[in-house]
């Protein structure tokens, strides 16, 4: 299979930022194509910039690589300069590591961590040659499958994808793979739809043509199986055992600029702090702790394979890991005097303590603190079961200040179900006390607070996912009210910085998360009037999303709002109730109920089981520490 960089390289000068699209990155993977029996292409249907640092494409790509006879080469998506220059000279959609066609592969892996995607993977289906619609390809085409926390409502796109994996990917893509190649080897009998029914009935693989939709007045009826071997509903993947699979061993390092410049390290998957807007809490459960060897073995090896000087310890609640203390301590003790630097991402203000900050800042580098208190009333946070104080927040922040640092970040959402306008207006007295606080507790007038708004968006499989969304003009108001109430007070104001999305993108992710197969109609429309890179502001158009949705949309007898600021009902069908992510739909609902009335759910790590349903359901059971072990420090060979 020969490199269409050729054709590729005379038209890098006349497009920005070519550099990312030239590949060699260190730790990339070029195999000979004709010594294997499985090639996977695999794509993160965003830009370069932000594709390559993604962790599920870097562990895949790794896991895959290491098999014998397997190829994994990535995609991303071409930025519209190029995309037009690739048209006109007859350029297909390629890899970065080999610059092979992305139509030549036996699979085309697409992870989904954002529906905003969505257009960007029908260009590059598009400009492969691929056809859009999974019912027009034949055996010479990949077979498209999606991933990601996306794909467990893949329902939207499920016109143009085969198949969709439900969950972790690292043992899926090997049994996937396994398949393909016996397949192969007996010689494709049966065809594309020999290959697709027999990754189906796995229980584990959902594609869509073999399950049948329909309609009564408007609203879904149960989805089913149109055929004997595949199974009426479909589990979500779950790998246990993450010390068993230390990925990325050897992480990409970026030739061009990316969003994160850091090796990063997952030290646990999954969560069950409970909050009721968070898909990516609910759909990973249950919690999966690495040790801290394992955690030790993956920064040493992957700092040496790389030559970062930022570790991320990642996970959605990094400082909730039961040996986090001694973690930091033992890599800060490790890493002394060093140029390596440790970072988490936003913490939870009651799982923050100053000497873990100071661990993570030993050599040096105080970037700054993140929290997420998410609402800005004590009221809200019941509702959304993040259950934080502002004397608690506020108790953190003052002894952060006290310890040195001079900048603060907290992040907070605008539109959640129940929401009033004082509940929003709270935010700005907030970061008033805030500073406040931070000035008594350092003698500085000098310290800053940032909040960071983002729009609400109610997901499948989480308790708010019957909730009605709100409205982006309303949305759009509190927010124009709460940047009034944070400059009210210019002695304390201009210490404040808001950073903010306005309603308008939020309520077509809303449509595109919470939507059935009537929205790829919307979709397809969209991007054939030249909708790209709808998850960035500069390219993204309400107007024409808006516009399409009610082209699209209205001759069925449902609408935009249909989809996004109606409340569904208890006994509603909803489009992914045939997959599995494990959780009770009756717990779901009990938890809604409970959110409407303001009641609170603790963490079932340390209180006995609330019978959510993930752990007989998947066979699997919350894996945590202490192992009441330490980090010892390395020893020179």
């Amino acid at each position: 299979m020969e490199s269409v960089f050729p054709m590729l390289e005379p038209l890098l000068p006349r497009v920005s930022k070519p550099v990312q699209y030239v590949g060699g990155e260190l730790n990339s993977t070029v195999k000979d194509w004709d010594a294997a029996a499985v090639r996977w292409a695999l794509m993160y249907p965003d830009a370069y910039e932000v594709g390559l640092p993604n962790q599920g494409v870097m562990i895949l790509y790794e896991v895959l690589n290491e098999q014998p006879d397997v190829l994994a080469e990535r995609t991303y998506a071409v930025w519209p300069d190029l995309e037009a220059l690739m048209r006109e000279h007859g350029v297909p959609q390629f890899t970065v590591d080999g610059h092979r066609p992305v139509g030549a592969f036996d699979l085309l892996g697409v992870s989904l961590a954002t529906e905003l995607g969505y257009t960007n993977l029908l260009t590059a289906l598009d400009l492969a040659g691929i056809p859009l619609h999974a019912a027009d390809r034949t055996e010479d085409h990949p077979i498209v499958l999606a991933g990601g926390h996306a794909a467990f409502n893949p329902e939207p796109i499920a016109d143009f994808v085969d198949a969709a994996v439900l969950g972790d990917g690292e043992e899926a893509v090997l049994e996937i793979t396994e398949l393909v190649r016996r397949w192969k080897q007996e010689g494709s009998p049966g065809g594309r739809d020999e290959i697709l029914t027999r990754l189906a009935e796995t229980g584990g693989v959902y594609v869509p043509r073999f399950y049948d939709v329909g309609y009564t007045d408007g609203a879904l009826d149960p989805v089913t199986p149109n055929r004997d071997r595949v199974p009426a509903t479909i589990a979500k993947r779950t790998t246990m055992d993450l010390d068993a699979w230390p990925y990325p061993k050897q992480p990409l390092v970026p030739l061009a600029e990316s969003v994160h410049e850091r090796m990063s390290v997952e030290i646990f998957r999954g969560c069950t702090r409970g909050c009721r807007f968070c898909q990516a809490g609910m759909i990973t459960r249950p919690v999966r702790e690495r040790s801290i060897e394992g955690i030790g073995a993956m920064v040493h090896k992957g700092l040496e394979a790389s030559g970062f000087e930022e570790v991320g310890l990642l996970s959605l609640s990094s400082a909730d890991h039961s040996e986090i203390a001694e973690i930091t301590k033992g890599l800060a003790d490790r890493y002394e005097g060093s140029q390596t630097g440790l970072s988490l991402p936003s913490t939870r203000v009651d799982a923050f303590n100053i000497d873990l900050a100071n661990e993570l800042s030993r050599n040096g580098r105080r970037s700054g603190l993140t929290f997420a208190p998410e609402g800005g009333s004590e009221r809200i946070r019941r509702v959304i079961n993040k259950m934080v104080s502002e004397s608690d927040l506020i108790r953190t922040v003052s002894a952060a200040y006290a310890g040195g640092w001079r900048q603060v970040k907290l992040y907070f959402m605008c539109g959640l179900p129940t929401e009033t306008d004082d509940d929003v207006l709270q935010i700005a007295a907030m970061a008033q006390e805030v500073i406040r606080a931070g000035r008594e507790a350092s003698g500085r007038k000098d310290i800053r607070c940032t909040i960071s708004i983002g729009g609400f968006v109610p997901k499948p499989h989480t308790p708010f996912q019957w909730a009605a969304q709100c409205d982006p003009d309303t949305v759009d108001d509190r927010l124009r009210k709460l940047r009034e109430a944070v400059n009210s007070d210019r002695r304390i104001g201009r210490n404040i910085g808001m950073r903010y999305h306005d309603g308008k993108p939020s309520l077509i992710e809303g449509l595109l998360s919470r939507g059935d197969r009537r929205v790829g109609r919307v979709i397809e429309r969209v991007w054939r009037e030249g909708g790209r890179f709808d998850g960035w502001s500069e390219h993204f158009s309400y107007e024409r999303w808006t516009s399409a949705a009610a082209a699209e949309l209205e001759p069925l007898g449902v609408s935009l709002a249909w989809f996004t600021t109606r409340e569904r009902a208890e006994d509603e069908v909803l489009p992914w109730d045939h997959l599995d992510s494990g959780l009770d739909k009756a717990w779901l609902w009990d938890d809604w109920q409970d959110a409407l009335d303001g009641r609170e759910l603790e963490d079932c790590r340390w209180t006995p089981c609330f019978d959510c349903g993930v752990c007989p359901a998947m066979g699997t059971d919350i894996e945590i520490g202490p192992t009441g072990r330490k980090l010892l420090p390395l020893t020179p060979v």
